[in-house]
């Protein structure tokens, strides 16, 4: 006989759920000392201005007590149609904006730096975000109704949700099953033509009878995977570049093993690009190609161009940079989680071989933006019992990548910690000093005006230092949505001048022109004459000296985090 299960209690669930996101969600680095900034910031207040802080509070009680009062004396009527409107659930809802805008008043009122300032305000952040009545099951009143009118099941939906998600170490936010890699996902016909210990390239087939003579090879990020630039047929950017006629080629990288723990920054521009770029100029027959970067990809493709720069080699033709830093001056919320602490933790690890584990940074950048990528999802997949819709973006935003820990520790020491390549010379890659000045070649570079990862001004300033001024574009929306832009009526529009670039960004945004729809034609027309004379397009992918390895997208993009963190492979070729 059969045991019956013991019925769902809430403080279970409360309880359940509350120790699952512990293991889901650790704290993100950094958010220690964003407290500690908002606890000293909070006592300088104290200690300089205690009038205003006690005004401050008083403030808060004052309005608490009105709404409390309110509330018990002359109830509000509930509305049918609003959960929120009953009394208890109002009241919840009503507390918690008040403290939300109190929270925007105090942060006002610290004396600090804009560093600490901003970490401060995360910190609080955090927690207002956190503290959000319809994160609790208690005080969320879709779920309570929608448990009722289901006898339950959406708690136990929810809770079965929450075990998956477990099991997986990170939360779902595209349905479970709906995508992968060469389903529905990267789908681009192509062939893997060239690969070592860290990545693999791709070719893909033309889509015109006739292709300009000269490559594009595209540099994605290492964190997260290369299909974000080839997501489904309709805003594919990999499928767009092919239909205007270019050769594309791609960077895939693999998700990194145990024994890939030790590669380095250098070892990703030796083998990561300028491996690939021998070989897409080898399969083309050309002396030079153009090259695209988009985030962290951008960076390491400048790197790898300004060490051909100085040593005399011509492979590059031009430099497309989206939503790229190379001046790390003001890096954007992700300088919340750096301080020394951090890194020099990071490099610590890195000595003893450790890998980055791709769940923990999708946590921390979850958390950056929390009441979108973490907290609707508490709401909607574990409260309510919902699956989340297929949504390609957050596939791709869930498919993350294990970094190696010395790669890691050097990027964020030289990068965001020092800003140590925005000095000409200041630091030397495979023997070459980096000098962004020493790139005269045309360049495109994109930034995206709400991109909280690579501010626009940021990216603004690592563009006036190149060798020769690019065209700059401003593009609308954030990080991901600003680049996946695909042109469709009704798209996001974009700025864009075409004159010098004035060291006030401000300046140049004032003169710039807003156009509507998406900037990847604008681009189009600036690639299109760099991309040489029209030839025949190319009736094979590979050649005797680097044939065809296996169809796109490959293997290593397919490869998880998990399983690539259980892996033995060999290290970097030499």
């Amino acid at each position: 006989m059969s045991e019956t299960a013991p019925p769902l209690h809430p403080a279970s669930i409360e309880e359940q759920l509350l120790a699952a996101l512990g293991t889901l969600l650790p704290p993100p680095p950094g958010a220690s000392a964003a407290t500690q900034a908002l606890l000293q910031g909070y006592l300088g207040a104290v200690r300089v201005h205690p009038a205003q802080v006690t005004a401050l509070q008083a403030e808060l009680l004052r309005e608490l007590a009105i709404l409390w009062s309110s509330a018990a004396a002359n109830p509000s009527p509930a509305d049918p149609a609003d959960p929120w409107s009953v009394p208890f659930f109002a009241l919840a809802r009503d507390q918690h904006r008040i403290l939300q805008a109190w929270t925007e008043r105090l942060i006002a009122l610290l004396d600090l730096p804009p560093a600490p300032r901003r970490a401060a305000r995360f910190a609080l952040r955090r927690w207002v975000e956190a503290a959000d009545p319809a994160n609790r099951l208690a005080t969320n009143p879709m779920a309570l109704a929608a448990a009722l009118g289901s006898g339950g099941t959406s708690l136990a939906r929810g809770l079965a949700n929450l075990r998956a998600d477990l099991e997986e170490g990170r939360i779902a936010m595209s349905a479970p099953g709906a995508f992968e890699p060469g389903r529905a996902l990267a789908i681009t016909p192509g062939a893997v033509v060239h690969e070592n210990a860290i990545a693999q390239m791709i070719r893909y087939a033309p889509l015109t009878p006739k292709v300009g003579a000269r490559p594009l090879l595209m540099v994605p990020p290492f964190i997260n995977k290369y299909y974000v630039l080839d997501l489904r047929p309709a805003n594919s950017f990999v499928r767009f570049a092919l239909e205007q006629g270019l050769q594309v080629f791609m960077v895939s990288w693999r998700n990194a093993t145990p024994a890939l723990a030790g590669a380095s920054w250098e070892d990703y521009l030796r083998l990561g690009v300028l491996e690939a770029l021998d070989v897409t100029n080898a399969l083309c027959a050309t002396r030079a190609a153009n090259v695209l970067g988009y985030c962290v990809g951008g960076t390491l493709a400048a790197c790898a161009a300004t060490v051909d720069a100085a040593a005399g080699r011509r492979r590059w033709h031009s430099l497309t940079l989206l939503a790229t830093l190379l001046d790390f001056s003001d890096p954007g919320e992700v300088s919340v989680y750096v301080d020394e602490d951090y890194v020099a933790a990071c490099e610590r690890d890195a000595e003893r071989g450790c890998l980055v584990p791709g769940a923990r940074l999708a946590a921390a950048f979850a958390s950056l933006r929390a009441r979108e990528l973490v907290w609707h999802f508490v709401q909607h997949r574990y409260l309510l019992g919902e699956t989340p819709r297929p949504f390609d973006l957050l596939h791709w935003n869930n498919d993350a990548t294990n970094l190696p820990g010395r790669l890691y520790a050097w990027y964020l020491r030289a990068c965001y910690l020092e800003n140590r390549l925005r000095e000409p010379g200041r630091e030397r890659l495979l023997g070459q000093p980096v000098d962004f000045g020493s790139l005269r070649l045309p360049a495109y570079v994109l930034a995206a005006r709400d991109d909280h990862i690579v501010p626009w001004r940021s990216a603004y300033a690592g563009a006036r230092l190149l060798g020769r001024p690019p065209r700059f574009v401003l593009g609308e929306s954030g990080h991901v949505a600003g680049v996946v832009n695909p042109p469709a009526p009704g798209r996001r529009g974009w700025w864009g001048n075409g004159g010098a670039l004035p060291a006030d960004p401000a300046a140049w945004l004032d003169a710039a022109l807003h156009r509507d729809g998406s900037w990847w034609h604008d681009w189009a027309a600036w690639i299109a004459p760099l991309a040489g004379r029209r030839v025949p397009a190319p009736v094979s992918p590979g050649s005797p000296a680097h044939p065809v390895i296996e169809p796109a997208p490959g293997r290593y993009v397919r490869e998880s985090a998990r399983a690539a963190a259980d892996a033995h492979q060999s290290q970097p070729k030499e």
